[in-house]
């Protein structure tokens, strides 16, 4: 965490270029720098908030907020009207966390340890929900590029609401299964053994709050830079959102994933990876879908390629999940694969 925060001086940095009107490019180069620290802050604070909640809720905050960053983001960008980029963002996300985190992850944890054990009963919960919740992110793609145009009206539109609602229940849902009627099933206590709190309380929440206004304002300054950093660079809409974003928005969260695994603790690496793919499809997906509503309605509609590398990433983590054990292959196989995905959307 140590070198995250010598970046915090982008902050001031991006703030005082924004009075100066510097060129968009280069505020969303700023930008970018700045919510990579905070979201490590924001990661940082969770965690101390964790010893005084316990355990069990200081993990649900810390998927919460590990998402936050990547959810202000993509307020800014519908706001903007940037709908390709909202959408390829979430794509972006559950395809990074699987192939990227959880592959840098088997990667250096197998180079350290060889052949590592998780939870397996864990796992496949997660990620037999995460299968499902993918299907039903792609059901309304596969209506729109299957039926005849001819046949289709403005309500399909509203087929990605009802998709939202559901998802959002399935969610609300699937917290009182792991938090009430199966709880025993994630027991396994993930603490470290002596570990203490290093900030109080009141502390933890204002770093968490001040790192969650400043992302907010970091956000914006990103966003206004978009266009113009395809422009510049000659990337695509799709490269932004489903390659930069995600990246910038879970830095930290993907920092710690690989520290886990090398701490032999791949449990919490899968988790970090699975459940924040998870929570992106179950209840970012759908926020953001309803505060759509509020510009302009946002449809859940992929394209094909984007379908495909979706389905693709998690069934490669059912895959993997399906022998409790990784090693540093799985781990090149996973990055390769992600790589073959980045490649492709470079070049659109």
């Amino acid at each position: 965490m140590k070198p995250l925060k010598y970046m915090l001086i982008f902050i001031p940095i991006s703030i005082i270029a924004e009075f100066m009107h510097v060129s968009p490019s280069i505020m969303f180069i700023l930008a970018a720098l700045s919510i990579i620290p905070l979201a490590g802050l924001m990661g940082e604070a969770t965690e101390e908030i964790s010893f005084y909640s316990g355990p069990k809720i200081g993990g649900f905050l810390n998927g919460t907020f590990g998402n936050a960053t990547e959810l202000i983001i993509s307020f800014f960008a519908l706001k903007e009207g940037l709908f390709e980029v909202v959408k390829s963002s979430i794509a972006g996300s559950v395809i990074g966390n699987i192939l990227l985190v959880l592959g840098a992850s088997m990667l250096a944890g197998g180079l350290k340890h060889k052949t590592q054990t998780f939870n397996k009963k864990v796992v496949e919960v997660s990620s037999s929900m995460l299968l499902f919740a993918v299907v039903g992110l792609c059901v309304p793609a596969l209506f729109t590029h299957t039926v005849d145009s001819s046949l289709l009206n403005t309500k399909y539109e509203g087929l990605s609401i009802i998709v939202a609602i559901i998802m959002f229940v399935i969610y609300i849902l699937s917290l009182i299964f792991s938090f009430f009627t199966h709880k025993d099933i994630y027991s396994v206590d993930h603490e470290d053994e002596g570990a203490t709190a290093k900030w109080t309380l009141r502390k933890a929440i204002l770093v968490l709050v001040a790192a969650t206004v400043l992302i907010a304002i970091e956000s914006e300054f990103l966003v206004s830079g978009i266009e113009s950093i395809t422009e510049s660079f000659g990337l695509s809409e799709f490269f932004v959102g489903i390659i930069l974003i995600p990246i910038i928005g879970n830095a930290a969260e993907h920092s710690t994933s690989v520290v886990m695994a090398m701490k032999n603790k791949m449990d919490v690496a899968i988790e970090i990876a699975i459940g924040s793919s998870l929570q992106i499809i179950l209840f970012v997906a759908p926020v953001l879908v309803f505060l759509s509503l509020l510009f302009t309605p946002m449809s859940i509609i992929f394209n094909e390629f984007e379908l495909i590398a979706l389905i693709v990433a998690v069934l490669i983590a059912n895959r993997v999940s399906n022998d409790g054990e990784s090693n540093w292959l799985e781990g090149v196989q996973l990055l390769a694969v992600y790589l073959i995905i980045a490649a492709s959307f470079f070049i659109l």
